[in-house]
């Protein structure tokens, strides 16, 4: 097709769909509210979050009494989709579309499959935020960058699985979460963290809480904003051990960037690499490096080599 960007890490200069990337973050907090409302409640609120796919984003199956349902963002044919467990269909086009008819044309879709559901119409994580059936403000829908947009998930959803197969202990799914629109991976040392603080805009602090109750080294990318205002990667520790920000890690182009409090690679020392997958892996495995040593976790238990296609892993 003639929109699927031909570099396979293709630009996204933030200024140029900052219209249309806060509407999408929005459009993606109703569908991830939906799946918020359905499903109980999993340890760090793994129950909310977005799928990658090869043409965009779901909400991979909600519970709906005994049949289920799932939500997909077509960034492709750019349609939001919405299909049910006994073969009913309903989809409309992403396009034309501001934050109050996208959730009119969603609530409609899903009264007519017959899926009852009522959702808390205030964003999460965003500042000022105004109701979902209010929100006229944002209506920008760029195909273009969106579907750049996509391309950028797809490759990342494919390293940052491969960097967790050299995980042995809990580490999470890679999944979206749309609260901060970010796409992250999350390894786990196995020990209680202290109470988080909380003061996440427009986020109850057992929220925060919950999903911090234990101890992390989390990464991944997200297109920018605030103190970052740049498509980027970025590395953090919870709680950080001394000795982190100090860490060297790689590739050179990486930095602790102060204000965010976490490692930083910008997305475009990514994309301009000789290799950009090593170039990501090495930023992905030297920052979990320096959270590990850092914070003594016990390594010899937790790690082991990246799985490699039909190589049964050697115990």
């Amino acid at each position: 097709m003639s929109n699927i960007p031909k570099a396979p890490w293709p630009e996204l200069p933030t200024a140029a769909w900052r219209d249309s990337y806060a509407t999408a973050q929005l459009w993606t907090q109703i569908v991830g509210k939906i799946r918020l409302t359905k499903s109980p409640w999993l340890n760090h609120s793994w129950h909310v979050t977005l799928y990658v796919t090869p043409r965009g984003l779901t909400t991979s199956p909600i519970p709906d009494g005994t049949r289920t349902f799932q939500i997909d963002f077509d960034f492709i044919d750019h349609a939001l989709q919405i299909s049910t467990s006994d073969g009913a269909h309903r989809q409309f086009a992403l396009a034309g579309h501001s934050v109050a008819s996208f959730y009119a044309a969603t609530m409609a879709a899903l009264a007519e499959l017959g899926i009852a559901v009522t959702i808390d119409e205030m964003p999460n994580e965003l500042p000022e935020p105004m109701r979902f059936s209010q929100d006229t403000a944002h209506a920008s829908y760029d195909p273009d960058a969106v579907r750049r947009f996509l391309q950028i998930l797809v490759n990342c959803d494919r390293v940052f699985k491969q960097f967790r197969t050299g995980f042995l202990g809990k580490a999470s799914p890679v999944h979206f979460f749309w609260g901060s629109f970010d796409l992250a991976v999350t390894r786990f040392s196995g020990r209680r963290a202290p109470r988080h603080p909380g003061g996440v805009p427009n986020l109850p602090d057992t929220v925060a809480c919950e999903a911090y109750s234990h101890e992390v080294s989390s990464a991944g990318f997200w297109p920018g904003s605030g103190a970052i205002d740049y498509p980027a990667f970025y590395s953090y520790a919870y709680p950080e051990p001394a000795g982190f920000r100090t860490a060297k890690v790689m590739p050179d182009a990486a930095f602790f960037g102060e204000a965010a409090g976490e490692f930083i690679l910008p997305y475009d020392a990514v994309r301009n690499a000789a290799d950009p997958d090593k170039a990501l892996l090495d930023f992905l495995q030297s920052t979990y490096e320096a959270a590990a040593v850092a914070a003594k976790w016990d390594r010899d238990s937790l790690e082991c080599d990246q799985g490699k296609p039909r190589v049964v892993r050697l115990i």
